[in-house]
């Protein structure tokens, strides 16, 4: 292979994961452009849906028009419409083309709603099968399910990362619409039964169980410690607390939103709690890797655990810590050491006290300690002790930053340009 085959196979790699990078998909912006999914689009903002299609890097949304999403929502709670639309989307990548060249004729697929562990056997499967006469129709993996969902037409597609198809009417098997809500369940039960006793009677006996009720219609989300948590080390006594401060604790472990696991993995901004306001902000933060999911309050960090309940638009997780905000429990700044040196009296009559630009110089960074003074210089020619950190930052090498993404394109431009002159 030539040097100049390679830098064109170089190039053409570093172009198609420029794309990649790029083009991470947004269900709902892309629905957005087409006002026959309205409804459609909506429910999967409601449900927290888009949060988990967006999360998946190969997927194929199968899309119900305005009037076919109306009749199938019609008088059913969110966890019915959120079951459904789960079972929509397909984790595997089908455009018109690959519907048409099914292999054998017929395929079954995963489906989101098989991978929350709520439904059993084949429930979250999808059967795809070709109809001949150029029809594709889908039906749920249920033996004895009919095909009455149909392929009607491509919508949108981001080669091998999503696919959006249209469908004629809901792929659906006897129970999957009649998902009961559980909103009505007794929560301190449910906190009781996932080994969080200490919290639910703490709710119960400050009072803060009724603002958490009030709150789950127009959503919320419960951050409960397990038992464990509250004896830790380093956990406040609560019985030493106002009653006002244990109510605003309380709150804090509580988000005005429908947040389930896969919708704070998408979180990019802090999340108010119940216990924002003038007072503090009482916000937490996220942080992920792989599939945990960390929560930073101001003196410490949780795990979230596992999901108690998920009830559109209510759901509780259980984390490991018990989430201290730095307003209720933080201190103050230590002072900073101050930075004029003190005279000692066994200084000769002629030292010389310290000069204003001493005075106000910047602390040291603790990781580099000041160096001592440079010895006088020869001659103008000679560097300075730091010379040769400056030389390294004089070539362009950041200290501390994200190097450019583009630079790496760039120098295999200029080389592929220049293989280009020479031959």
């Amino acid at each position: 292979m030539g040097v100049a085959s390679f830098l064109v196979i170089l190039l053409a790699a570093a172009f198609v994961g420029g794309r990649t990078a790029v083009e991470a998909h947004n269900i709902t912006a892309i629905l957005g452009g087409f006002p026959d999914y309205s409804l459609y689009n909506s429910y999967l903002s409601q449900t927290k849906v888009a949060d988990e299609i967006n999360a998946r890097e190969t997927v194929t949304c199968l899309v119900l028009p305005n009037g076919a999403m109306s009749s199938l929502a019609a008088k059913r709670s969110l966890v019915a419409i959120k079951a459904a639309l789960r079972l929509f989307t397909l984790l595997d990548y089908f455009d018109a083309q690959k519907l048409h060249d099914i292999s054998g004729g017929t395929v079954l697929s995963t489906t989101l709603l098989q991978t929350t562990g709520v439904v059993h056997g084949n429930l979250g499967f999808v059967n795809i099968t070709d109809l001949k006469g150029g029809r594709v129709g889908f039906a749920s993996a249920v033996p004895g399910s009919k095909f009455d969902s149909l392929y009607t037409k491509s919508v949108k597609q981001i080669p091998y990362s999503i696919s959006v198809l249209e469908i004629s009417a809901p792929i659906v098997y006897p129970g999957l619409l009649d998902s009961p809500t559980k909103s009505d369940a007794n929560v301190t039960v449910l906190l009781e039964q996932a080994g969080c006793k200490t919290f639910s009677g703490l709710i119960v006996t400050s009072g803060v169980l009724k603002n958490y009720q009030s709150a789950m219609a127009n959503g919320l989300t419960v951050f409960a410690p397990n038992d464990e948590a509250f004896k830790a080390a380093g956990v406040p006594d609560l019985s030493k607390l106002s009653n006002a401060d244990v109510v605003t604790l309380l709150e804090y472990h509580a988000a005005p939103d429908y947040l389930p696991k896969a919708s704070l993995m998408m979180s990019k901004v802090p999340i108010r709690t119940l216990a924002s306001g003038g007072s503090g902000r009482y916000e937490l933060t996220v942080t992920t890797r792989g599939d945990d999911v960390t929560l930073n309050a101001g003196m410490d960090t949780s795990r979230v655990a596992s999901t108690v309940i998920d009830d559109a638009p209510f759901c509780i997780l259980t984390v490991d810590s018990v989430l201290l905000p730095a307003e209720l429990f933080g201190k103050g700044p230590n002072p900073a050491p101050s930075l004029v040196p003190t005279v000692s009296p066994s200084l000769p009559p002629t030292a010389v006290a310290p000069s204003p630009s001493t005075v106000n110089a910047k602390a040291p960074s603790p990781e580099r300690p000041l160096s001592p003074p440079a010895p006088p210089m020869e001659s103008p020619g000679e560097s300075p002790v730091d010379a040769p950190e400056a030389a390294a930052d004089s070539k362009g090498e950041p200290t501390g930053g994200t190097a450019d993404p583009s630079v790496p394109v760039f120098l295999v431009l200029t080389a592929f340009g220049s293989i280009l002159l020479l031959s």
